[in-house]
């Protein structure tokens, strides 16, 4: 495994939990968090490969597992899953401890129940003789796990941890659904439990990623890219930084500060949300960081307490930034900072946010205002109209962080003076605008083409509306299926002009509905009798509706896009 530093196979569980195979949760990971909805979906599940003509196999997805010997395993990812089945285990077991109690075929009863227990709980290490777990729970559940749910004895109920109370009732949710299961047929109980087990180890698998290090680990996250593969990214950071506060010393004050403050910021944000927040945080202040580098580059920098705490202060203190740039409605900003940020969030851009939060930081009201309106203009000409590669984009917007972290860059003329690389010319941007075709038909471009027309009608007749009321439609002069009344039109021509800019105006929602399909000389009648000045201008300039038509209405509105969309400090 050194020399491809992780492997991936499938497995049953079977093949996961046998052969003298240890597995362990990382002592600082989280918690057991499942609850009823996932036990409820992984039994429908697994019942659902009991059934005759039932599926041969359920696929319970990825484990990701950190070993340096592939004897014993550390869980990175999958720990929930994992834990559950286990759990399921546990129930079987105590259904047969009830038979073997009740004097149900005793004896047969206790072999089976000793060898599911050394198959799947635990066994005698054949050296010392030591009794070793198959399953190793963080810091927080492995007490429980071991000490009352393994032994099957009396469950307590008070001064547990939230996470200690679902352990249990996972396990009583589990002995009673297999309880209902013996029930449904006949047959010899003790032979129908054993049976159940070998079932469902032979018929849950997995996809084993296999990795040597938190680096490999980090890598297979970010290549996933799945929700909770982030969520596993987020742990991934959380353990490292414990791991370096819980270096063979006495400090469990630092840990439940660091648990309690980490756990805190993370509540806030989602932890689907936490690796974005921390890469943006980590390129507001240092160089340039990719995505893949950025665990790498975070353990060879954070490796002390003081470097610990650090970070988790520099973390809370943009924190604030963060969530109102992402969720702008529910901070407390002017409402100008609250538009420009509603309005990059609706062209989906985050390149931006490290020069954003490292501008909160020093920079005046007026020049934050200034800046966030700067980067909605770039974020047009570059990314929405000019659809630029966006590396080098994101190397200088970092690069002006950096300065501002340093204290080298204290205002807005300042940064916008080294920003003009990816500031599209006039004449570039104008040139684009003139050809651009937008689809409507995903949500969020609709949204992008309205807050264009809005902004296009503001210019022209300086009503201000706004782009996400229900009040009004994008009207498609053209119709997306024309049909009587547009002949002119190739199927060609059709195809390549009915998403251009140059073809869409505003129409209120009735009239937009109630024009359809119809041809070009109904809809003119109606446009010439819009509220909205931009539609009024396109039937009044155009007696027809052509491919050449489209085109020179498209090039009056990228001369207008050109005067608003603009900044005059770099152009």
């Amino acid at each position: 495994m050194a020399a491809t530093n992780f492997k991936t196979e499938n497995n049953t569980f079977r093949k996961l939990i046998g052969n003298g195979l240890t597995y362990r949760i990382p002592r600082f990971q989280r918690d057991y968090s499942w609850t009823d909805d996932e036990w409820e979906d992984l039994w429908a599940d697994l019942m659902g490969t009991l059934q005759p003509e039932g599926e041969s196999a359920h696929y319970m997805g990825y484990l990701v597992l950190q070993s340096s010997d592939d004897k014993t395993f550390e869980v990175i990812d999958g720990q929930q899953r994992l834990t559950t089945v286990s759990i399921i285990v546990l129930a079987v077991l105590k259904n047969l401890q009830r038979l073997i109690d009740s004097g149900n075929d005793s004896e047969a009863n206790k072999r089976r129940m000793e060898q599911i227990r050394q198959t799947y709980v635990g066994y005698l290490d054949p050296v010392t003789l030591v009794a070793r777990a198959k399953l190793t729970l963080n810091r927080n559940n492995n007490s429980y796990f071991h000490d009352y749910l393994v032994p099957l004895g009396h469950l307590p109920q008070r001064g547990f941890r939230a996470s200690e109370h679902l352990l249990r009732k996972a396990f009583e949710w589990f002995d009673r659904r297999v309880a209902e299961y013996l029930k449904k047929s006949t047959g010899t109980e003790g032979m129908r439990l054993a049976q159940f087990v070998e079932d469902m180890s032979d018929r849950l698998f997995f996809t084993m990623i296999t990795v040597t290090d938190e680096l490999n680990a980090y890598k297979v996250f970010e290549t996933l890219n799945a929700r909770g593969v982030r969520l596993s990214a987020t742990d991934l950071l959380k353990n490292y930084l414990f791991s370096v506060l819980d270096r063979g010393r006495d400090i469990d004050h630092e840990l439940r500060n660091l648990e309690e403050r980490w756990e805190a910021m993370v509540g806030r944000l989602g932890a689907e949300s936490f690796p974005d927040f921390l890469r943006a945080h980590w390129n507001s202040r240092r160089p340039f960081a990719r995505q893949a580098e950025l665990f790498k580059t975070i353990r060879s920098q954070v490796n002390s307490r003081e470097a610990v705490f650090q970070l988790l202060r520099e973390l809370e203190q943009d924190l604030d930034t963060y969530l109102a740039l992402s969720s702008p409605e529910a901070s407390d900003w002017p409402q100008d900072i609250k538009g420009f940020a509603s309005t990059l969030r609706t062209f989906n851009v985050r390149q931006p946010l490290p020069l954003l939060l490292a501008a909160r930081r020093t920079f005046d009201a007026p020049d934050f205002s200034g800046l966030m309106r700067a980067c909605v203009v770039i974020s047009m000409r570059f990314n929405v109209i000019c659809s630029y590669g966006t590396a080098e984009q994101e190397r200088t917007y970092n690069a002006v962080a950096e300065r501002i972290a340093r204290g080298e860059i204290k205002n807005l003329g300042s940064a916008l003076a080294v920003m003009q690389g990816v500031y599209p010319n006039d004449a570039a941007f104008r040139a684009a605008f003139a050809e651009k075709a937008i689809r409507t038909t995903p949500s969020r471009n609709n949204r992008v083409v309205r807050f264009i027309l809005c902004a296009l009608e503001k210019h022209l007749s300086d009503a201000d509306y706004s782009f996400t009321s229900d009040s009004f439609n994008i009207e498609h002069v053209l119709p997306q299926n024309p049909q009587a009344g547009w002949e002119t039109f190739s199927d060609e021509e059709a195809d390549a002009l009915t998403y251009r800019l140059g073809n869409m105006t505003l129409m209120q929602a009735g009239q937009n509905k109630n024009l359809g399909n119809a041809a070009y000389e109904d809809k003119r009648a109606v446009f010439q009798q819009s509220g909205f000045a931009i539609t009024r201008k396109l039937a009044t300039e155009h007696a027809e509706w052509t491919p050449e038509r489209i085109a020179a209405h498209q090039n009056w509105m990228a001369a207008q896009a050109t005067a608003i969309w603009r900044i005059a400090q770099i152009g």
